[in-house]
């Protein structure tokens, strides 16, 4: 009953949703920079003013609309001044017979002005409020937007800290324009206007001299101006550099402290905050210079004003009721032009902060699938015509002129040293990159003719490194996935080996994983990143290195499980441990960006070639692993192989730093033999391969022998 609820609840919440998805504006189209008029004006304006131009005129009615009530809710501030100035003369000029007529009529018209501002504000605040509000969220919205449809390319070339900084205190600076502009820049204007007309109809010679005011504040708030939009810019730049060296620190605090770098990374942050400190300083020092002067300026015409009005009284031109009038005026008229110039600095950080948001919305390196193919099925015939891949202001190919034609269901392994184009053929595979030179097709189209979102849901990537969010475990496994049963999570969790530590967690699979899956062990997160991608039965798996975090013994029994998924698959898989894809169908050795050998594993082992090289520098390294494991302190180095040996050490798994028989090997040293009784060792029990049959119940090795992995607090 409790279950039923919930649902319906999260039913009616979606609907709810749903319904409520025009709220939100998509002002992507208004940063398109293929408009003629834009490029003939922006030789002369600011880009940030043309594109606030643009998001402004979206709102025009609500705009209107909003001023018009709020010259209604602020009848009062001209009406009253009017009434005072009447009774005064009224009482100045003794009792008489309409006196009482005149003070009851004043009297009603005051009530009723003062009263009817409390809906008209009401209203006028709603109005505004949503306007403002609908405004925001359709930025954010956008942003968000335009960095899920860039590519990978575009966020691997600008730092997070950037991004994080742009998102959130320039969006915060473009909510702080849209808001002093409809309830501070634009109400100003009409008080400042009503208020001269008011003194035009009672005195054009008073009125002149109110009228001195405006080109002195505009005066001075040029002179300010052109420094206040320098200093601003300035202070974006260095706010962004210090995000992202903030976003930096963060990210390598477990490598600062291990290495006891903690005195250099704040001495790095500390010159960072000294400049955003000093371009600080500089915009508060301009604001006073310019906050000081204005307040100056401001009481000595006002002072004036005074002082101009009494004489006008003194000789009978004005009454002085009047003076009261047109004192009122003139602070009304004052007050509206000192706040108004006294906002212009937040114009100025807002248009700075709208252009910095430009930067995102015109970057063109976007996977666009408009008009594109959209899949509905993918079989798994993968080919490589020729393909080549550069990067951006790269002067060599990454991949140079690979030819590879993979049949649906293939086990395909690629191996090779670090650097010599494994990962970036995999990123061509899922559509990160697109080819340079040649053509990829997937079931005979044209990956650059896909739609990419819809394809990539035929693929299931197990990368490298872990990627983990801030969530549960079973949150994790089932990202992006609707209504998935309980019975399906638990078999992809089993299959990649995670009940192993789950079972001892006291909340299972909703156990919490903490930021990147900071509260659990390498080897841990590898597997509930394996489980993501075999709870979504993908019709091409790539693995990248997918076992590299695990232990021996963890190894061992997710390669199992592999070598159940990768049935009736396309796969692609990166290994360094050769002797794990012995049963591929067909391995691609890479050298320098080249496909350099093509063939099974007993045919590349009989031609004596690189991927020779490469399986006896691999042997040979676990050999004197096992050696110095024993005391043999003899242990012969390897051998120096150019052309029949390995190209290098970069494609040797390493040695675990603590000498621990179960621990995962790491890049750059010879990794440890398991002890018999804990793990099969490197010769004897090496992990299933890939692509074969699993082996059989004797031959799991004693789970009792696993090392101990950290597990969540």
């Amino acid at each position: 009953m409790h279950k039923a609820t919930d649902a319906q609840a999260t039913e009616n919440a979606t609907k709810r949703y749903k319904r409520s998805d025009n709220v939100i504006p998509d002002f992507e189209h208004l940063f398109d920079d293929d408009v003629p008029s834009l490029h003939k004006k922006r030789k002369k304006k600011s880009t940030g003013i043309l594109y606030y131009k643009r998001l402004l005129s979206k709102n025009a009615g609500g705009v209107f609309l909003s001023l018009f009530m709020f010259i209604l809710k602020n009848l009062p501030v001209w009406i009253i001044p009017i009434i005072t100035s009447q009774i005064i003369d009224l009482a100045s000029g003794g009792f008489g017979e309409n006196t009482v007529r005149s003070l009851i009529i004043y009297s009603v018209i005051l009530v009723v002005v003062l009263v009817q501002n409390i809906p008209t504000h009401v209203i006028y605040s709603r109005i505004s409020d949503r306007m403002l509000r609908r405004t925001g969220a359709g930025m954010r919205g956008t942003v968000i937007r335009k960095l899920q449809h860039l590519s990978i390319t575009y966020h691997k070339e600008i730092e997070t800290g950037k991004l994080q900084s742009k998102f959130l205190k320039d969006i915060e600076s473009v909510d702080a324009l849209n808001t002093n502009l409809l309830k501070v820049l634009l109400p100003n204007i009409i008080v400042a206007c009503v208020s001269i007309g008011i003194s035009i109809y009672n005195s054009r010679l008073v009125t002149l001299f109110f009228l001195v005011i405006i080109p002195a504040n505009v005066l001075l708030t040029q002179l300010f101006s052109r420094k206040m939009r320098k200093h601003n810019h300035l202070y974006r730049i260095e706010n962004e550099a210090v995000s992202a060296r903030f976003t930096n620190m963060l990210g390598m605090l477990p490598v600062t402290k291990a290495h006891g770098l903690e005195n250099e990374e704040i001495a790095a942050c500390d010159t960072n905050i000294r400049e955003l400190t000093r371009t600080a300083l500089a915009v508060d020092r301009t604001n006073s210079y310019f906050g000081s002067a204005l307040w100056v300026v401001t009481n000595l015409l006002n002072c004036a004003c005074l002082i101009f009005c009494a004489v006008f009284a003194l000789k009978g031109l004005i009454s002085p009721g009047d003076i009261v009038l047109y004192q009122s005026m003139f602070t009304s008229i004052n007050g509206a032009v000192q706040t108004i110039v006294n906002v212009l600095p937040t114009f100025s950080t807002g248009f700075e902060a709208i252009s910095s948001l430009s930067e995102i919305m015109l970057s063109k390196d976007v996977e666009d699938s408009v008009g594109k193919k959209k899949l509905t099925s993918v079989e798994g015939n993968v080919r490589f015509d020729h393909v080549c891949y550069a990067y951006p202001n790269g002067t060599s190919n990454v991949v140079d002129d690979v030819t590879l034609d993979v049949k649906k269901g293939e086990c395909i392994a690629v191996v090779g040293a670090s650097g010599s184009g494994k990962s970036t053929l995999m990123n061509l595979i899922i559509g990160f990159l697109r080819p340079t030179k040649g053509t990829l097709t997937i079931d005979g189209d044209d990956i650059t003719q896909l739609s990419l979102p819809d394809y990539r849901h035929f693929i299931s990537v197990v990368p490298q490194n872990s990627i983990l969010f801030s969530g549960t475990i079973r949150e994790n496994i089932v990202y992006g996935m609707d209504k998935v049963d309980e019975a399906t999570v638990e078999r992809a969790a089993e299959m990649a080996n995670l009940n192993e530590f789950v079972k001892d967690l006291p909340q299972g699979l909703d156990t919490f994983v903490g930021e990147q899956g900071g509260k659990l062990s390498g080897g841990q997160k590898q597997r509930v990143t394996i489980a993501r991608a075999l709870i979504r039965d993908p019709r091409i798996l790539i693995l990248d290195e997918a076992t590299s975090a695990l232990d021996n013994i963890s190894e061992y029994q997710v390669q199992k499980a592999i070598s159940k998924l990768i049935k009736g698959r396309t796969t692609f898989i990166v290994a360094h441990r050769l002797s794990t894809i012995r049963d591929a169908d067909r391995i691609v050795v890479m050298e320098a960006g080249k496909c350099v050998e093509i063939g099974t594993y007993d045919a590349l082992m009989a031609k004596k070639g690189k991927f020779y090289a490469l399986k006896c520098l691999n042997d040979m390294n676990y050999k004197i692993a096992e050696q110095s494991l024993d005391g043999d302190t003899d242990a012969p180095a390897p051998a120096d192989v150019n052309d029949s040996s390995a190209p290098s050490d970069d494609s040797a798994p390493p040695a675990p730093a603590d000498g621990n028989a179960n621990a995962a090997p790491a890049e750059k040293s010879a990794p440890s033999a398991p002890s018999a009784d804990s793990a099969p060792s490197a010769e004897k029990a090496e992990a299933p391969h890939i692509g074969s049959e699993t082996t059989s119940e004797e031959e799991t090795p004693d789970p009792d022998g696993t090392s101990e992995e950290k597990k969540p607090a």
